[in-house]
Parts: C-alpha cells; structure tokens; sequence
C-alpha cells in the first residue's frame, strides 16, 4: 500500500505552504478574558501528558511508561487512550460504550502527530480501539478519514477483529432509555466523558489523541468533533495543542479547539486561550446554561491548562513528579 508520504510526494510535489496571520492583535486576544478571571498558568519540564476525565489517570500512566523512556508523544497518546477503549466501566468511550437510539455502539476517533500528519475513524463498530485504525489511516493511506464500512473493512485488512462492543450494562441502560424517551435524542452534561490526550515528548514534540463513542443514543448516523480535526483535537508542534470535550455539535460549529491553538498563537497561555474560546461558544449560545463545553491545551513550553461552561470538569496532568487530577474552572 502506498504510504500518505509517498503519496503526498507525488501529489503536491513544489507546492509551498502560506504562512498564516493571525486576524487579531495579541492585545486584543488578551482581551478577550474577562478581567474579574484569576489566570493560573501551570508548566513543567518536558515530558508531560495531560488527558480528560477522571478516566485519564490510567491512561496517563501508559502513555508516561513510553514518555519517560525518550518515546514519542504519537506512540505515547495512542497507546494512552487505548486504555479506556478496552475498559467497559468507562461507558463513553470504546468497548461498553453507551449505544446510538438503535442500540448499536459506533465510535469515533481521531490522532495528530508533530508534523500535522492526521487519521480519523467515523460511525466504526465492532472494533474495540478505533484510535488505532486512524493511527493507521494517517500511517498507510493517503486519506485524513474512513467512515462507517469503509472504516471497518479497512480496519479488517489490517488484522482488527470484529467484537461485540454493547456490554449487558450498557444494553440494559439504552432498553431503559427507550422507555422514558420515546426516541428522542439524550444531550446533557454527564454523557460526553470523551477522552482526549495531549503528550509533549523529550524531543519537545507534541501530538494528539481523541477517542469516543459518542452522545449516548445519539441518532444513528450521528458524527461529534471527536473525530475531526480542528474540532475535537489539533496540534500545531510550533505552538501548542488543543482536545475537547462536551457537546461535539457545538465544537464543530466553531472549530473549537484550532480555536483555542490560535489563541495560543496569540499569546494566550493554555488555561487563558480555553477560556476565551468558550466565552465565545457561550456568548453566542445565549442558553448556555443547558450545555456543557470544555477544551484541555498544553503549549510547547509544556504549560497546560483548561475551561469549561459546568463545574465539574476535570483532567488528569502526569509528569516527572507526579500524577494528578486537576477540575476544570468554569463559567457556572
């Protein structure tokens, strides 16, 4: 199979890339973050991993073993995330994942490297680490995303077996749903844990990794910002990296975390360029209240922070000194 370089070789061969302006000042991106805000801004030597949810402590601790061993941050977050896929007592991601309104678990991921070489997987089933078939799209194809069958064959050829992903508790809780919903679509704010993790190695490169099964009983068909670039996840290795988490809808509609990375651009730290971006998520929502959105960014210089709409938000921060949770401030 022809590899993305090779065919991207052949491609754009002589096509130079175009520098990017920014379309604000820095002062007026400090702007942005109210003045009544207390700004903390934590940093750490490289390396370091950071991830979403309580879930992230786990996989932090697989993906520091490749860390702390000089490994690279995309082999570190692929193999980090690939812990909660495989747990079923984690019900939003992967294997024991809640099911769409059919009852059928479909999942969504996606994966960045340091050279903004991407994969992603769409409405996959019956493969229990869909981080690890976009890890081999971005690797083997010269494609960005498989979806649906097209996804699952793919991942067939390459040696993933087909499983039954819908756990007995997990179908339990959709036969429940169907009782009280009359097939209307669930959104709140507990059922979008999705995990996203961000890795900065001791070469000082960063990557990505997003992972999820989605809104719980979501229509069938329904794709969030989980597998998406610019949405749920984006690394830029100049600059810092970005992951989301809560409604996808709304981090679609604003290409939320490329968002949060060019507020970095401008000069933003981490917790401050999360703020900012959903500030204007919640401003231009007006009934933010009903909704949950988070963003979790860690820059280059290895500094991290987070911000969300709900309370209640937390990630998890692994180093050479610790592993810890860290919640998440908010606007309620």
């Amino acid at each position: 199979m022809t590899s993305k370089r090779d065919f991207l070789k052949m491609s754009v061969l002589g096509t130079s890339l175009l520098s990017i302006t920014g379309l604000f000042s820095k002062a007026r991106a400090h702007g942005s973050v109210s003045e009544k805000s207390t700004v903390t801004m934590k940093s750490t030597a490289k390396p370091i991993v950071v991830s979403t949810w309580n879930h992230g402590l786990a996989a932090n601790q697989v993906a520091w073993h490749i860390l702390s061993k000089d490994g690279k941050a995309i082999d570190a977050v692929e193999q980090g995330v690939r812990v909660p896929e495989a747990d079923p007592s984690v019900m939003t991601v992967g294997y024991g994942g809640y099911p769409d309104r059919e009852g059928k678990v479909t999942l969504d991921a996606c994966i960045m490297d340091e050279n903004q070489n991407c994969g992603s997987v769409a409405f996959l089933q019956h493969i229990k680490h869909p981080i690890s078939v976009a890890r081999l799209v971005m690797d083997k194809t010269p494609h960005v995303m498989l979806v649906g069958e097209g996804a699952l064959e793919f991942a067939k050829s390459e040696g993933f077996k087909e499983e039954n992903l819908l756990t007995d508790k997990a179908k339990a809780a959709w036969q429940d749903w169907l009782k009280e919903s009359k097939y209307s679509p669930v959104i709140n704010v507990e059922n979008h844990d999705t995990i996203g993790m961000l890795a900065l190695d001791s070469n000082g490169d960063l990557s990505g990794a997003c992972t999820t099964s989605g809104a719980a009983f979501k229509m069938s068909g329904r794709v969030g910002d989980s597998p998406l670039i610019g949405a749920g996840l984006y690394v830029d290795n100049e600059i810092g990296a970005a992951t989301a988490t809560g409604m996808g809808e709304l981090m679609i509609k604003t290409v939320g975390c490329h968002l949060v990375v060019e507020m970095m651009r401008q000069g933003l730290s981490p917790e401050q360029a999360c703020k900012a971006a959903v500030e204007r998520i919640a401003k231009k929502l007006g009934d933010y209240k009903q909704f949950q959105v988070g963003f979790l960014a860690l820059n280059k210089a290895g500094e991290y922070g987070s911000y969300c709409i709900q309370s209640g938000f937390n990630y998890a921060v692994t180093n050479q000194s610790s592993a810890t949770m860290h919640d998440a401030k908010s606007i309620l």
